[in-house]
């Protein structure tokens, strides 16, 4: 098999844990601790994912300077984009609460919703194309690490899309769209970057994980902490071993 039909595999497989996320979380009654508690536990597993593979990866490429400016530009680019996104109707997109409006509440809002679903993963994918032109070995990780925090992802936003009225339509259309968008940007994220110097490729590996960091920060810590009980700190830490774990197994 090519390695960009790989590279897209691996994006679709990932994409796809959105997909089961949101099924549980839009048919399932699932009490708001428990939602809090997955949504601990992904962030712990990207935080834990940005600081091992994607930064680490970087600096090992290129050294510290590209790795510093790509981290600080999708930091930027993310905050801006959600910033607009925000105002639209779309920045409490992975609460599962009441938070999110309805589109009678505010005009525009579910396409907000769905952009800013795509730019939460656009990253990720990318990262998961170019993390294979190394070996499919630190692809297997990442996509783990990736597969494992959108579970979570998914769940927390389409409960909140229930509590917003969303029909399943839009919430099971948009979230099969998202994981059909990330195989494609994980071709990109190979093809496109197959030839592109160390410096370029640890760019913009860094630059995904700035943009994941700034992510987490926005929208999955907050609603983790929302409904935190005293074992929040705990199942985040959890998370972070586990996908610290996986790192160090794909050594």
């Amino acid at each position: 098999m090519p390695q960009w039909l790989q590279a897209g595999g691996w994006g679709l497989l990932a994409g796809s844990a959105l997909l089961i996320g949101a099924a549980i979380g839009y048919l399932a009654r699932v009490p708001r601790h428990v939602v809090a508690s997955v949504m601990g536990f992904g962030a712990g597993v990207l935080l834990s994912a940005v600081a091992f593979e994607l930064i680490s990866e970087a600096h090992d490429r290129a050294g510290l300077t590209p790795t510093v400016i790509g981290a600080v530009i999708g930091a930027v680019t993310y905050t801006g984009c959600n910033v607009v996104l925000a105002r639209r109707g779309a920045r409490h997109r992975k609460r599962s609460g009441d938070q999110q409006p309805s589109e009678q509440q505010q005009s525009g809002s579910g396409t907000a919703i769905a952009l800013g679903a795509l730019l939460d993963g656009i990253p990720e994918s990318i990262v998961i194309g170019t993390s294979l032109l190394g070996g499919g070995a630190v692809g297997v990780v990442t996509v783990a690490a990736v597969f494992i925090s959108n579970v979570p992802e998914g769940l927390s936003s389409a409960a909140g899309m229930r509590h917003g009225g969303r029909s399943p339509r839009y919430v099971f259309g948009l979230w099969t769209a998202i994981a059909l968008i990330s195989a494609l940007a994980a071709i990109a994220g190979y093809t496109l970057l197959g030839g592109a110097p160390a410096a370029v490729l640890a760019g913009v590996t860094a630059l995904a994980g700035g943009a994941i960091l700034a992510m987490v920060a926005d929208t999955m810590i907050p609603e983790a902490f929302e409904n935190a009980h005293l074992l929040i700190g705990l199942v985040t830490v959890v998370g972070f071993l586990i996908a610290f774990g996986l790192s160090t197994a794909g050594q």
